[in-house]
């Protein structure tokens, strides 16, 4: 199979055209100030993924609201007071016609206990089994709350468009508050936005509206969406089908096919078939019949480790772009290397300390993840052999007993 494919434009709805068939998929990055402001880390960070030679790269989520938090360190986008900063990521995530989207994101329930003693949520239905005991107790959204929520969306999206972010992805999954929304499991209002599937994908389809105004036609919007939250009772693969139907028929841009909850986190590959992981993407089967009803670009995230699984997938018209994420973590200029013909095989390694009750709880990892970021954003190199022990060393002494919060990979 030839990489060629790999390197093809792509024509989005809206007209914009991304240079090659990449895409930087979000992670969360923990690089804000205290008070959630953009920092020089975040520069350098996204300048380097924008001379790494991906055509599209995807901020880690943006969080839309200060009293809504899902970590530490989270960039809160309210008012244009920090403009200049935006706007220097700006233009360090675009150079060499890179697109720089940025994620925005409410995280609902999962917003972290010690970040705030209560959360917001469709219902005030708590997260289950023991993560919840990590997450601040929810309520339930009054109306008002609701349209202020979508008029936020709105504002983040017109602002960043301002600060030269060439697109914008509104986060619709891995439980976070549209996420909530769409589950039958975790809302479970009885108005006009919740019970029936039409009412529950209510609020994702009025963020987009409400974006679509105030940005334009001709400026990209894209949505991560599960695939199926993968949880009894919970938004199921058939649901998710139709509302890639109207989100079609609304005029997105870019549908970013992912899976899972921090319930079950099947973002992260666990409890994937054999004969998915054989297939390197985690989410294209569920890709393919998508492609058999609309025409929207899709972009698939999780599992690709091979060149030639990536253009097989570009190249079967399974997929439209190849969502990378924490391969360009510890090789940030991964794109590059592949159009240029390196065809080696990337495999990532669990991060673990061979201590179960570390392991499992999946928090190590992220923030492993997380350090090698902050890495790239001091002008140092990634640093794949860094020592499990090590990083959480080094993380309880930064941060104490907060170290043992969850955290999470978008």
């Amino acid at each position: 199979m030839t990489i060629d494919v790999l390197a093809k434009p792509l024509t989005l709805p809206c007209g914009t055209i991304i240079k090659n068939r990449f895409f930087k998929s979000a992670m969360s990055e923990g690089l804000a100030t205290v008070d959630h402001r953009p920092t020089p880390l975040l520069t350098t960070l996204y300048e380097t993924w924008a001379d790494g030679g991906a055509g599209l790269v995807v901020t880690g989520n943006v969080m839309i609201d200060s009293r809504a938090l899902g970590e530490p360190r989270n960039v809160v986008l309210e008012h244009e007071h920090d403009l200049d900063r935006y706007k220097q990521w700006a233009k360090a995530g675009t150079a060499h016609n890179t697109h720089l989207w940025m994620q925005l994101n409410h995280p609902g329930k999962q917003a972290l206990s010690v970040l705030t003693k209560e959360s917001v949520a469709p219902s005030a239905i708590p997260l289950a089994g023991d993560i919840g005991r990590f997450f601040a107790p929810p309520r339930a959204l009054a109306t008002e709350e609701i349209y202020d929520l979508i008029e936020r969306f709105g504002n983040a999206a017109a602002i960043a468009k301002r600060a030269g972010f060439t697109g914008v992805q509104i986060h619709a999954a891995h439980g976070y508050l549209i996420s909530q929304f769409l589950s039958p499991l975790h809302n479970q209002r009885n108005d006009e936005w919740g019970g029936s599937l039409q009412n529950r994908m209510k609020f994702l389809l009025e963020v987009y509206y409400n974006i679509r105004y105030k940005v334009g036609r001709s400026f990209p919007i894209g949505v991560k969406l599960n695939s199926a939250d993968f949880q009894r009772g919970g938004f199921t693969e058939a649901e998710s089908m139709q509302v890639v139907k109207e989100l079609a028929q609304a005029g997105v841009d870019l549908l970013e096919i992912s899976g899972g909850t921090y319930e079950n986190p099947s973002m992260t590959g666990r409890n994937m078939k054999e004969s998915t992981k054989k297939r390197e993407a985690y989410f294209l089967e569920y890709a393919e019949r998508v492609r058999e009803l609309v025409k929207t670009p899709l972009v698939v995230t999780g599992g690709f480790r091979t060149p030639q699984g990536m253009a097989e997938a570009i190249a079967s018209s399974a997929t439209d772009m190849i969502g990378l994420a924490r391969p360009l973590a510890v090789e940030p200029d991964l794109p590059k290397k592949i159009l240029a013909g390196d065809m080696k095989v990337r495999q990532l390694p669990p991060i673990q300390t061979g201590v179960k009750a570390i392991d499992n709880a999946a928090m190590l990892e992220m923030i492993w993840y997380e350090q090698q970021l902050e890495r790239i954003g001091k002008g140092k190199e990634p640093k794949p052999s860094y020592n499990a022990w090590l990083s959480l060393a080094q993380t309880i002494v930064t941060q104490g007993k907060n170290v043992f919060q969850k955290r999470r990979s978008q």
